[in-house]
Parts: structure tokens; sequence; C-alpha cells
């Protein structure tokens, strides 16, 4: 059997996991280009969790359930499966220029309004996570933008700067959510210190879920991976408190 561990550093709300970097590295687990990671419960933090292989109703095809504690008497907190590659569509946006992306960030709701200000990815109350910082790109057609400069690579970091952006764009601000689900395809790692942009968009509201989509791009505007995701508005003070 094998274990799964979310470094602290790796957060989202404060004592839980990062949504998209958790759901990156669940993908690892999964034989497949294009992956389907369903977050069950708030993944916690520098626990060893079980990894079992789950079969599929697709086929042959094998996925992944993620426990914490022990398998069947604990609690399931994510699975994956493989998933089609059309299932991310085809209705990408084209590439927004970095220094529009950056004049993009000015206008950053969680600069005024974070519910998790400590997140890896878009928090303001940290230095050492990714500095997204997702705005409405002027002119535009309600697409989000945020510039990524990486100084760290790896499949989950990437899943991580996909994932907020899309939160964001969804509308996030003002009525908190967290990744329910999210579907994604890494192309491409970028390079360290490569001038990256995401490029994220809403894709309506159903009741408390909230489909959203979002792609990166690499400096010369290739294609480096891109997502679908579903955020589920919560209550940010029920979100896994300290055990």
């Amino acid at each position: 059997m094998a274990s799964l561990h979310v470094p602290a550093r790796f957060n989202g709300p404060p004592h839980s996991a990062n949504g998209g970097w958790f759901a990156g590295r669940v993908a690892e687990e999964v034989d497949a280009d294009v992956v389907t990671v369903r977050l069950r419960t708030p993944p916690p933090l520098d626990r060893d969790l079980a990894v079992l292989p789950a079969s599929c109703a697709e086929g042959d095809a094998w996925g992944v359930q993620v426990w914490d504690g022990e398998p069947t008497a604990g609690s399931i907190v994510a699975s994956a499966v493989p998933a089609a590659a059309e299932g991310l569509g085809d209705d990408v946006p084209p590439p927004v220029a970095f220094d529009v992306a950056q004049a993009s960030g000015t206008a950053y709701e969680g600069l005024s309004d974070h519910p998790f200000p400590t997140c890896f990815t878009c928090g303001t109350a940290r230095s050492d996570g990714l500095g997204l910082r997702p705005g409405r790109v002027p002119g535009g057609g309600g697409e989000y933008a945020a510039t990524w400069v990486p100084v760290e690579v790896s499949g989950p970091i990437v899943w991580a700067a996909l994932d907020c952006p899309s939160g964001w764009s969804a509308g996030v601000s003002g009525r908190p959510m967290l990744l329910g689900t999210m579907t994604a395809r890494v192309v491409e790692l970028p390079a360290v210190g490569e001038r990256c942009v995401v490029v994220a968009w809403p894709r309506g509201r159903e009741g408390r879920r909230c489909p959203a989509a979002s792609v990166l791009y690499g400096d010369d505007g290739r294609l480096l991976a891109r997502a679908e995701s579903i955020w589920v508005a919560v209550d940010p003070a029920t979100v896994r408190p300290v055990a």
C-alpha cells in the first residue's frame, strides 16, 4: 500500500492542503495523461495518507482512492480516475501578454478580501508561495489572468497554479469556495524562471457549484497545461480545524 504526504507549506486554508497541489499529487498516482481528481474532504497536512488502487467504470482503467486512516475504517479524502481529453474542451482563450496580466493583478480582489490569505498559490500573507494575483483582464470577456515566474517546478505545482485563478474567476471574492473536482493535463512543465501567464474563466453557476476553467501559457505563448474545475461554496470557519 502506497502513501502520500502533504508538507505543511502546501496549504490552501490554514489547516488543509492546497486543493490544486493535492489534486496534482494524487494525479501522479494514476497512469493517464488526463486525470480527474475529486476531493471528498479538505486534505490534512503533515500526515501519511493511504493510496489504494480502485477500478473504474471505463473498461480496464484503474484509478486510486486516498484514505485518511485505515482503508475502509477511515475516511476517503480523494479519488482519481483517468479522464478523456475531450473533457477539457477546446474553447481555450488566446494567451494574455505578460505585461497585461501583470497589470490585471493590480485589481486582484484578494488584496482587500481573501478567505485564506496564507494559501500557497494566491495568499497575500506569505512570500514563499507562488504569489499569483489573478485579476480581471481589462476589455476581455470575463477572463482573469495572473503572471507566474516559477522558482521551482513539478506536476503538483503546475496544478496549483491552474487552481486558484479559476476559483477567483468563478467568484471566490465575497463567496468563499473550495475546489471540489479538477480535471487537468500537463503538456509540458515550464522552465524555472520562465515568464508564464495563467488565464482563467468562469463557466456559470449551479447553486453552490461553480465550474471554471484555466490554462497555463509559456513565455512564447505555447500551451503548457489546462484544467476544468468545479468549486463549491463553503463556510471558511468549518474547514478542517486544528487536530
